[in-house]
């Protein structure tokens, strides 16, 4: 009961909060904006993706804010289950009649007209959930050898495994990398750690090198201007969509690269529209907006280790990591620093599973964030909720 009456008047971080808002507001017009033209072409309705993202958007917040009423010893004590889930929800991607084939990719749970989820984003999510569990129950064998850390990964290969069969290479190895960051946060000995980095890096190499597919996304990104008009097409237009906008950008919405060359222009090369109508000092207040999310998710981290809280700070930490690889990867791609991988820019990007499980997560950390400041001193001021 004390608890509770604490907790009811307890403060959020109101940095965290804005952060949130501004890309949620900036996303909204980003993809408003990318997908004008596709809508009315292909839908006849140019808010046809706006209204669906608004639409993931409230169903979001409202995961969010039920999630935020959970205590988060809720999710600690869920112990295997969410491992157990994702393996559940990867196998029935794959079996016929459930999984949506879009682009090559099946990636989609469909249940007739009325439900479609893309399955790595819950699946991220309960990732999270389980290895920021391990760490914290295991956090003296993960500093002891190398066994405690193999243990999940073992299980998460087999994740990734599944994966690979969609076929998501940039999931798969976001889970993988994100994980692995918690596991050495957690005390894992960083010469097994490297010694399983280079592993997993050799595979992920021989993996892109040993397939068709792969290997011509790689090809495609050392030299795109060698095939400009077929392989080569989706980061030649956007580097010109990045090169046009210059300091300033041509403004909202007079972007020309949306209209008829560039591809996904509202989903994996958003950033590219951005930069061409927002220019450099729009792209560089969007990645402050980014970095002061992630830094105040890791703020969420740190005060929760301090309170001796680790599963919290795990879980906080991790989310940290994913959101930040997430943006470092989707804007490496557009910029051609990084092969096309597929994944979303948190917030911004149009994609309703990411924007829902992204706001559900952000739910979580508010409640990190609730019990700490209810837990006890040394929490920096915060604004009012």
């Amino acid at each position: 009961m004390r608890e509770r009456t604490a907790a009811a008047h307890a403060t959020l971080d109101g940095w965290l909060l804005l952060s949130a808002g501004a890309l949620l507001i900036a996303g909204f017009i980003s993809v408003a904006s990318a997908s004008l033209e596709m809508g009315q072409r292909n839908y006849g309705d140019p808010f046809f993706f706006l209204t669906n993202q608004a639409a993931a958007a409230v169903i979001g917040l409202a995961g969010a804010a039920l999630a935020y009423r959970f205590p988060t010893r809720f999710w600690e004590r869920l112990g295997l289950l969410p491992i157990l889930l994702s393996f559940v929800l990867l196998a029935l991607v794959l079996m016929p009649g459930l999984g949506r084939e879009v682009n090559g990719s099946t990636r989609w749970l469909t249940v007739g007209s009325i439900f479609s989820m893309q399955v790595s984003e819950p699946v991220r999510l309960l990732v999270l959930m389980f290895v920021a569990g391990y760490a914290h129950r295991h956090e003296a064998s993960l500093q002891q050898g190398m066994g405690a850390l193999l243990k999940p990964l073992i299980l998460l290969s087999a994740l990734a495994a599944l994966l690979l069969q969609q076929p998501d290479f940039g999931s798969a190895a976001l889970i993988l990398a994100m994980s692995v960051g918690i596991l050495f946060v957690a005390g894992a000995r960083f010469r097994d750690v490297g010694l399983l980095a280079t592993a997993g890096a050799a595979a992920f190499a021989a993996l892109a090198w040993t397939s068709a597919y792969r290997l011509a996304r790689v090809q495609s990104f050392l030299d795109p201007w060698s095939d400009p008009l077929h392989s080569g097409w989706q980061l030649t237009q956007s580097l010109i969509a990045i090169g046009t906008g210059h300091f300033t950008g041509a403004g909202l919405g007079a972007g020309v690269q949306k209209l008829f060359y560039l591809p996904e222009a509202h989903t994996d090369f958003i950033f590219a529209v951005i930069a061409e109508e927002a220019g450099l000092l729009g792209t560089l207040v969007l990645l402050g907006a980014f970095a002061l999310l992630v830094a105040r998710t890791l703020r969420v981290a740190k005060a929760s280790a301090e309170r001796n809280r680790m599963f919290q700070a795990y879980f906080a930490f991790g989310l940290a990591l994913c959101i930040a690889l997430q943006v470092l990867v989707n804007v490496g791609v557009n910029m051609g620093l990084l092969p096309t991988k597929g994944l979303a820019l948190p917030l911004i990007s149009y994609g309703r599973s990411n924007l829902v499980i992204t706001l559900v997560s952000l739910g979580i950390l508010l409640r990190i964030d609730r019990e700490n400041a209810a837990s006890g001193t040394g929490v920096p001021s915060r604004s009012k909720r």
